[in-house]
Formats: structure tokens, C-alpha cells, sequence
């Protein structure tokens, strides 16, 4: 316990959780995009797609069980990635109250910073998500048998898909940066891939924005219905 207590107060272990959470993360969201972008394919792939999740590692799990501990390690690594930014971010404020020019240490911790504000949208937005087409507890319309309705009515309500579009550019905007910071920590970006890794950041950043926002926005414009 007291090498995890040690671990976890070091700037070195902190920086190595919020690259594993942010891997976990990054994971989650690229994958979840992929499948929800059945919702275009009509009622029955994407209905059949949520039924497929809920009955996953059957029958070894009851149903639901499975798809329920995955959101539980999607939240806890979505709480240890928000402390240790802000935990970082104000250690690095400490540690250097005056300014200075230091272009190295300011990429290195521009993710840290900017997590402290995209870091709380992006968790509100986990918990409504969940309150919203997971439990119903947040939609009127919820139907548990029906995501694809669910996703329709949902986003219907004009202020609901703001919020979701707000959330989403939050998102991209800690990715962009939080994928070039994790490759920095490892060391990546002094190789000559520095570039490619950028590239492939920006690319796999616009996919998962452009495929959650389209979700909301084809709603609101009657293309899907």
C-alpha cells in the first residue's frame, strides 16, 4: 500500500494514470462511435447492436452484467483522469509560480490544463449520457426495448442536442492535445514519428467528433427520423 501511496502522489505516477485512463478513454469512444454509427442503417441493426451488448459474456454473465462493469471502469477512468490533470496542473502552477519561457514544459502539461475545464464537461456529460439513453432516468420517451427511438426522441429536444455537440468538441479538443501529451511522456514525440503521430491523432479526433455530432445533427435536420 505504501509503494501505490508513493506511486500515486509522484508526478511520474500520476502522468503514467492519466495515460492509462486516457487510453481506456480513447478506446471507449473510438469504438462506441463505430457502433452507434449503425443507427444509419435503421431500427433493427442498431436495436440488435444494443441487444448484443447487453446479453455480452453470456452465459457466464447475466445479462447486463458485463456492459455494466464496462461503465463502471469508464467512469472510474474518467474521475482518475480529471484528478490527476487538475493535480498535475496545480503542481506544475506551484512549482512555477512566475512565468517563463519554457515552450517543452508548457506542451507537456497543455493537456493537464485544459482538462480543467473540458475535463468537467466531458464527466457531466458521461453521467447525463448514462441518465439519458442508458436508464431513461433523463429521457421521457425512454424506451428500453428501442435505443434507435430512443436516440431519435432523445435528440429531438434541441437543447439536448447542443449539450451533446458542445461535448463532443470539448472532446476533441482534449484529444487532439491529450493523445500528442501521452506520446510525449513515452518519449514518442522526440522520434522522427513526431509528425505521423500528430497526423494520426488529428485524423482519429475529427472521425469521433464529426461521427457523435452527426448523430444529433441529422435528428434535428429530419434526415433521420
Amino acid at each position: 500500500m505504501g509503494r501505490f501511496q508513493s506511486f500515486f502522489h509522484s508526478s511520474i505516477g500520476k502522468k503514467v494514470i492519466m495515460a492509462v485512463t486516457g487510453v481506456v478513454l480513447f478506446g471507449f469512444v473510438v469504438g462506441h462511435m463505430i457502433g452507434n454509427l449503425k443507427f444509419y442503417q435503421g431500427p433493427d441493426k442498431i436495436n440488435a447492436y444494443a441487444e448484443g451488448l447487453r446479453t455480452m459474456g453470456a452465459p457466464v454473465f447475466g445479462e447486463g452484467d458485463l456492459l455494466w462493469l464496462a461503465r463502471l471502469v469508464l467512469l472510474g477512468s474518467v474521475f482518475l483522469h480529471i484528478l490527476t490533470a487538475v493535480q498535475l496542473a496545480r503542481r506544475n502552477s506551484s512549482a512555477r509560480p512566475l512565468k517563463y519561457k519554457a515552450t517543452r514544459h508548457v506542451q507537456a502539461s497543455y493537456a493537464a490544463r485544459t482538462m480543467v475545464w473540458s475535463g468537467p464537461i466531458l464527466g457531466l456529460f458521461v453521467i447525463f449520457h448514462i441518465l439519458h439513453l442508458t436508464t431513461g432516468a433523463a429521457h421521457p420517451s425512454f424506451d428500453p426495448e428501442n435505443v434507435y427511438r430512443n436516440l431519435v426522441t432523445g435528440f429531438q429536444v434541441w437543447y439536448v442536442s447542443v449539450f451533446y455537440i458542445v461535448a463532443m468538441l470539448s472532446l476533441g479538443y482534449h484529444m487532439i492535445h491529450g493523445v500528442w501529451s501521452l506520446f510525449q511522456s513515452l518519449g514518442v514525440n522526440d522520434t522522427p514519428y513526431d509528425r505521423t503521430i500528430r497526423q494520426i491523432a488529428a485524423v482519429a479526433t475529427a472521425a469521433v467528433v464529426i461521427g457523435n455530432i452527426s448523430f444529433p445533427v441529422s435528428v434535428l435536420l429530419g434526415i433521420v427520423s
